[in-house]
């Protein structure tokens, strides 16, 4: 049953060294709060998924956060690419990163079974590509009816599933409303969840009608924490800064630049990202 606790301590009693991790969100309710608190407790070794890894994962992997990523596309939205990604992969800096590169179909259909609690998901788009020749990990089966040749991958089933949300009630139960990706299906799947939410609730109200609620017995740890999204955006609550997005693309481009924006704007201090966060070191 979902507990009520502080963004660091449930970041500190869900996420250990070593584990399988997804932060998920797609451009709408991307948990950089609850990202930016991983990094600062410095966690390591991680196996980061991630459908869509953008600036939130191009932090941490630049703060040596991760092991290895299984995604399937990476980038700065709309601006280019991830610059502290590319690094590792390409340096190894700050150290070596291991990749597994999906298609979206193949992620989706890899969350969907790992909350059905199945070991594997099987699929038509990897029959006839290429993709199987630079990823060990996509496997051909054969339908047990049809004897049609299907692609099959590995379920995601993570140590701990990140999500931010717009609003909790008071029995732990979640509300998620606009743009949705993969987070219903990472949390069910996973181990322990964690939720950072806008606010926190007598009672939800009207609802939107593509609404998802997440039920307390499937998370571990809820914390509010207003803007926790930011700069990404919650639909209703504040919109998507995109002249972050577009000065990301240069302050990530160096390294020095890079550590000393973390330094100033995540490490040495513990509130959300505001406006003030391109200030001094984006200039």
């Amino acid at each position: 049953m979902a507990e009520f606790l502080d963004l660091q301590t449930a970041i500190q009693s869900t996420v250990r060294d070593g584990d399988v991790v997804a932060l998920e969100g797609f451009t709408h309710l991307i948990p950089f709060a609850a990202g930016h608190e991983i990094i600062r407790q410095q966690r390591r070794d991680l196996t980061l998924i991630r459908m869509t890894p953008d600036i939130l994962y191009d932090q941490m992997i630049g703060m040596g956060v991760a092991r290895a990523l299984r995604f399937s596309w990476g980038g700065n939205p709309g601006v280019g690419s991830l610059h502290r990604f590319r690094d590792a992969v390409e340096n190894g800096w700050p150290h070596p990163l291991l990749i597994e590169e999906h298609a979206h179909a193949a992620m989706a259909a890899a969350y969907q079974s790992g909350a059905a609690n199945l070991p594997f998901a099987t699929l038509r788009g990897y029959i006839g590509t290429d993709h199987p020749n630079v990823n060990s990990q996509i496997r051909q089966i054969v339908c047990p009816f049809t004897a049609e040749r299907l692609a099959a991958v590995a379920s995601i089933r993570c140590d701990v599933a990140v999500i931010h949300a717009q609003r909790a009630d008071r029995n732990g139960n979640v509300l998620l409303e606009g743009i949705l990706g993969v987070q219903r299906e990472a949390v069910l799947g996973a181990k322990r969840a964690v939720v950072t939410v806008e606010e926190i609730v007598d009672d939800f109200g009207p609802r939107s009608p593509n609404t998802t609620i997440l039920p307390g017995w499937v998370i571990t740890a809820i914390a509010r924490v207003p803007r926790g999204a930011f700069p990404s955006y919650a639909q209703g609550y504040y919109p998507r800064h995109n002249g972050f997005y577009l000065a990301w693309d240069e302050i990530s481009r160096d390294r020095d630049r890079f550590l000393a924006w973390m330094q100033r704007y995540v490490l040495d201090r513990r509130e959300v990202l505001g406006p003030d966060c391109l200030q001094g070191v984006a200039a």
